[in-house]
C-alpha cells in the first residue's frame, strides 16, 4: 500500500502547459488511490468506467479542474518581461 503521507506534488508550479497537464492527471489519479485505496478493486471497477461515457466525461473533468488550478499557480504560464 502506498505511504498516504508521501509529498507526491512539492510544487504546483510547472515549466509548461503540458507538464502541468501532466501534473494534474497525476493529482486525479492519485485521488482516486486515495478514496480506493485497494488496487484489485480499482482493476475491477476500471471495466465499468472504460465504456461508460458519462464516467469518462467525469474523469475529464476532474483532471480539467486541477488543471485550472495548476494554470493559475503557474500564471497561466506567461513570460515574464
Amino acid at each position: 500500500m502506498q505511504n498516504q503521507e508521501e509529498d507526491y506534488v512539492p510544487s504546483l508550479l510547472t515549466a509548461t502547459p503540458f507538464e502541468g497537464r501532466q501534473l494534474a492527471i497525476k493529482l486525479a489519479r492519485k485521488s482516486v488511490g486515495a478514496i480506493q485505496p485497494d488496487p484489485d478493486i480499482r482493476k475491477q471497477l476500471r471495466a465499468a468506467y472504460a465504456t461508460d461515457t458519462a464516467q469518462l466525461i467525469a474523469s475529464a473533468q476532474v483532471i480539467a479542474l486541477e488543471f485550472q488550478t495548476i494554470a493559475q499557480a503557474n500564471n497561466y504560464w506567461r513570460t515574464k518581461e
